[in-house]
């Protein structure tokens, strides 16, 4: 079988022929980072831990960092090797070949796409909760709940505005967008290190029993918020779903084209945002769980805007307001963050000819994949309009966990392929390290609910069904052009 492997030299060369300006250093790609990571995961999705582990999910955030962490060690390897934009599905196609490549790739938008449009769906209800404390104005659910809502609505209008305004950003420039994003991740962690300065203090022994009501396991119950539906819980599920906490921190290898010794600053860019997310998430866990409690049916577990409700309920409103305005501020940054993720792997996949090529044409004053750009924010815009946050941050989980999968086992078979070529960071103990990845994230995707499970496959086959009408025949590698690196630049007016 001819698995249509593209060689790494090729890859190389198909960067350096006509790469992406190189304007990010270590600072901006650990920003990048870190904006990507810290958002709907930690300011929304903390009650969706509380319903599924209570207290224990604590428990669940140490699972996802400690996994992501294992990861880590491997994307910073493969990403200083190959500091190419496109990140796992570039990798895959460099060691498992073109079918491989293209379900990772695929699936990735899974991981960047609809995460995006998750955080949009995050944003919009912290955005309507502070219009509505602040200007006494209640929003119709009709215009900020989708169709699929357990509150049915027509339109998520918020979610669909700020899907559109970043997708602007991002097509003026990547240098600008990386300025904006490292002042909202600034924002992001003063307003976190508030909420932690005023909920550690009121911690009580109380709030942690019972400490894991639901068990550990993955298992499904009659889901007490909706009648008639069933939920996964236990620790294991609220793993597998604050997962989505953890998203983003990858997405610093989507710009080593762009990045300014990437070999260098790739691995300080992933390692960095892992680090610091991580600490940060522990110690919010805990100052939610000791301070107000985190039982799968208390209020907690109810609320839309969870850190605020925490605030509030230790008698603090003034500095839940605060924590609301600067989640309504900071939570762009992590759709600028994913939607970039997303547009530089369509942009690599367009190059090797999986897509149509005028996908990857750079625009001639911007300098940015603009028309790949354009269209991913409409695809956001759509889903944020349309899903729920919770449904969107699971299936996103799958598409992150294949590609994590694939960075893992890549990284040992290029270890065993190509043991001779130069490798700027190595991962420590990777023969321990990246299969304890691997067998982690599969542990995680199994925990997930039935439901995101056959979506998930769904998306795989029409993902194939477009590769084996469309893709197959027309890549690169198929026409034999070894050296893509002619990209299409739009033309001048």
């Amino acid at each position: 079988m001819n698995w249509r492997i593209k060689s790494l030299d090729a890859v190389l060369a198909t960067a350096e022929r006509k790469p992406l300006t190189r304007s990010l250093g270590a600072f901006q790609l650990t920003m990048l980072g870190i904006g990507g990571t810290i958002g709907t995961g930690i300011f929304v999705l903390t009650a969706t831990a509380a319903s599924k582990a209570g207290p224990a999910m604590m428990i669940s955030f140490i699972i996802c960092g400690v996994v992501c962490l294992l990861t880590a060690l491997a994307y910073s390897e493969l990403a200083a090797m190959i500091p190419v934009s496109g990140s796992a599905y570039t990798f895959s196609y460099a060691t498992f070949g073109e079918i491989p490549a293209w379900i990772v790739g695929w699936g990735l938008v899974l991981e960047y796409a609809i995460a995006s449009s998750a955080v949009a769906v995050g944003w919009s209800g912290y955005m309507v909760g502070l219009v509505n404390r602040f200007f006494h104005v209640s929003v119709p659910p009709t215009f900020v709940h989708g169709p699929f809502d357990a509150t049915p609505g027509v339109i998520n209008l918020p979610a669909m505005f700020i899907a559109l305004a970043v997708t602007m950003l991002l097509v003026i420039g990547t240098k600008e967008s990386a300025r904006f994003n490292a002042v909202l991740v600034m924002i992001k962690i003063l307003a976190l290190c508030m909420f932690l300065a005023l909920a550690l203090p009121v911690i009580h022994d109380a709030n942690f029993h019972p400490f894991m009501p639901n068990g550990f396991f993955s298992h499904e119950i009659a889901d007490p918020f909706k009648p008639g539906v069933m939920a996964s819980v236990g620790v294991s599920a609220a793993a597998a779903t604050i997962f989505f906490a953890f998203v983003g921190f990858d997405s610093v290898s989507t710009a080593a084209e762009e990045t300014i010794n990437p070999n260098r600053n790739i691995p300080i860019g992933l390692i960095g945002a892992l680090g610091i997310s991580t600490v940060l998430y522990m110690l919010v866990g805990i100052a939610a769980t000791g301070s107000v409690g985190a039982q799968p049916t208390g209020e907690l577990a109810r609320s839309s805007e969870a850190l605020a409700y925490v605030l509030k309920t230790i008698d603090f409103p003034g500095a839940a307001n605060l924590l609301a305005i600067a989640a309504g501020i900071a939570l762009p940054s992590v759709i600028l963050a994913l939607m970039f993720g997303q547009t530089r792997i369509f942009f690599v996949m367009a190059r090797d000819g999986l897509l149509p090529p005028v996908l990857s044409r750079i625009h001639p004053r911007f300098h940015t994949p603009h028309v790949i750009t354009i269209a991913t924010g409409i695809f956001v815009a759509c889903f944020s309009a349309a899903f729920p946050v919770d449904l969107l941050a699971d299936v996103s989980n799958t598409g992150t966990l294949l590609a994590f999968v694939a960075v893992a086992v890549g990284a040992m078979v290029l270890r065993v392929r190509d043991p001779g070529r130069r490798r700027p960071f190595r991962a420590p103990l990777i023969w321990v390290t990246a299969p304890l990845a691997a067998l982690g994230c599969a542990f995680l995707f199994f925990s997930l609910s039935s439901l995101t499970k056959e979506l998930f496959v769904g998306w795989t086959a029409l993902g194939l069904l477009i590769y084996f009408t469309y893709s197959r025949t027309r890549s690169n590698v198929a026409k034999g052009v070894i050296d893509s690196g002619g990209l299409e630049v739009a033309e001048r007016a």
